[in-house]
């Protein structure tokens, strides 16, 4: 990679890292359907005005909108608001990745390889030492039990729109990464407003009114830098660079959130939570590495 390619990659890890630590400080004073709304408020504009519609069949945007946005957001914000810590939430997101295997073998018969094997394979015992948290004398330590759950349910419904985005792919011979990101998160504001109307309750619908700066930056961080930059530098590095040379940058985001959220909102994380993201990272360096490790070994 050039200079100014590798600059590029460890912002990205750097911006995706921080936005938990953000979405911490925003939940403070909104609620987390508030937040879904703002969040993706700041995404659109301005480049809903200035991008194109994309090109393809409207299922997809409708659908990558509802899992990507109100699926996966707004489960992670209800997540964070229960007690996940912005350290945890940052590792256990990462799971994505077996969720997005798993679902890629039963809905577009995509091969297990054997790294990804064994990887799934660490990431189960990693999960197992995140459970035993919750068993143990420090239950709780970290995130509540209903926080992780739903925090796993998020990486689940990001899977599920990856999925989304090759089916999409495969559909459309000119896929415009871009025009696809910015119109599907168009569609997750209404559900977001409409969900908050529903089950908010009534004395928080004006309170944003007086939220404090925090929040403002809080929500254009994640709208404009961890939406609008952050997948528009990845999207770059992909079309330039062969994915096995990208993907290995993902590593540091679930390191750096740990730091952010340590050293910033002082986040606490138990001995088998640190047992559980030594087999998650051990798991995620398997999938993206392995496969280069063993044509070397070869």
């Amino acid at each position: 990679m050039s200079g100014r390619d590798l600059l590029a990659a460890l912002v990205v890890v750097l911006i995706w890292g921080t936005n938990f630590v953000a979405m911490k400080i925003a939940l403070r004073d909104l609620t987390p359907l508030q937040l879904g709304a703002g969040r993706y408020l700041f995404a659109i504009l301005p480049l809903v005005l200035l991008v194109k519609p994309p090109k393809l069949h409207w299922k997809w945007v409708v659908m990558y909108g509802l899992f990507q946005g109100v699926g996966q957001f707004g489960l992670l914000f209800i997540s964070l608001q229960m007690g996940m810590t912005a350290a945890l939430a940052s590792v256990v997101l990462q799971t994505q990745v077996f969720f997005t295997a798993l679902f890629g073998f039963l809905t577009l018969g995509e091969r297990v390889g054997r790294p990804l094997q064994i990887g799934l394979a660490l990431a189960a015992l990693g999960l197992a030492c995140f459970g035993m948290n919750y068993l143990g004398a420090q239950a709780g330590a970290g995130a509540s039990a209903g926080g992780f759950a739903l925090c796993l349910a998020a990486a689940a419904m990001w899977a599920a729109s990856n999925i989304v985005v090759r089916r999409a792919q495969r559909a459309t011979p000119q896929f415009d990464v871009i025009a696809f990101m910015v119109w599907s998160s168009l569609l997750p504001i209404v559900p977001f407003i409409l969900l908050s109307l529903a089950f908010d309750a009534p004395e928080t619908r004006w309170r944003w009114l007086a939220a404090p700066w925090s929040t403002w930056a809080s929500l254009a961080y994640l709208g404009w830098m961890a939406t609008i930059l952050g997948y528009a530098l990845w999207t770059g590095l992909l079309k330039r660079h062969a994915v096995n040379r990208v993907a290995p940058f993902s590593l540091g985001v679930p390191l750096v959130g740990i730091s952010a959220g340590m050293l910033v909102l002082g986040d606490v994380i138990s001995g088998w939570q640190w047992a559980g993201i030594a087999m998650v990272v051990a798991a995620l360096v398997c999938v993206l590495l392995g496969g280069r490790l063993m044509e070397k070994s070869a």
